[in-house]
């Protein structure tokens, strides 16, 4: 690819960084992800106003940027793909939450907003939707089994029972503080597997 020559230096770094990571150097996604997670994660506070919604919709957007990363074009620096990854990945979180907040209840509804309920988009999935689901829950899971002891056990409270971090804490007779340093630790490991197999992945396209 031809890189734009009005990059900077530090844009530039980047790209060599990139350019590793593509082929497959482990080093190199952790050295992006500890250059730009703190910048990320301040960026979308900003916007969510939210600790722990920040903090999971940056591994969110770090987990969608590497996975994405072949699309990458050095006419622009890596750090403003980034960021636009981040900031569209939170400005649809903030949508779908807003979302969620409108009263389907006949009762709370002004006479005028009332046929707003038959345009709702229903939340029943179509079979093959279902069989789509269903596939990627079994491959997290399959990734999520490779993580050892308390790191496995965090990762299944959170995302798959769905427990709060102060639900995490009692369950498991720790400090909040340490489950959230723990499970921050737990999806770093499994960033780092998913890494992994989208490498394998690609290569096997290859050959």
């Amino acid at each position: 690819m031809e890189i734009k020559n009005n990059l900077s230096e530090k844009a530039l770094i980047d790209y060599e960084i990139v350019k590793r990571a593509i082929s497959g150097d482990e080093r190199a996604y952790s050295e992006l992800f500890k250059k730009y997670k703190d910048s990320v994660y301040f960026m979308i506070l900003k916007m969510v106003n939210n600790r722990t919604d920040a903090e999971d919709l940056m591994f969110e957007a770090f987990e969608k940027a590497f996975a994405n990363m072949s699309y990458y074009s050095p006419q622009y620096a890596f750090s403003t793909w980034l960021f636009k990854i981040a900031s569209n990945n939170t400005i649809d979180f903030i949508r779908k939450n807003k979302a969620k907040l409108i009263s389907i209840d006949k009762d709370d509804m002004q006479p005028n907003d009332r046929g707003m309920i038959y345009s709702l988009k229903s939340d029943t999935l179509t079979p093959v939707e279902e069989a789509i689901r269903s596939q990627r829950a079994a491959f997290m899971r399959e990734k999520v089994a490779m993580l050892k002891g308390r790191y496995r056990r965090l990762i299944e409270l959170r995302y798959f029972e769905e427990y709060s971090y102060e639900e995490i804490a009692n369950e498991l007779n720790i400090p909040l503080g340490t489950v959230k340093a723990q499970l921050f630790r737990s999806r770093e490991l499994l960033m780092s597997i998913l890494q992994k197999t989208e490498i394998a992945r690609t290569n096997e396209d290859i050959y």
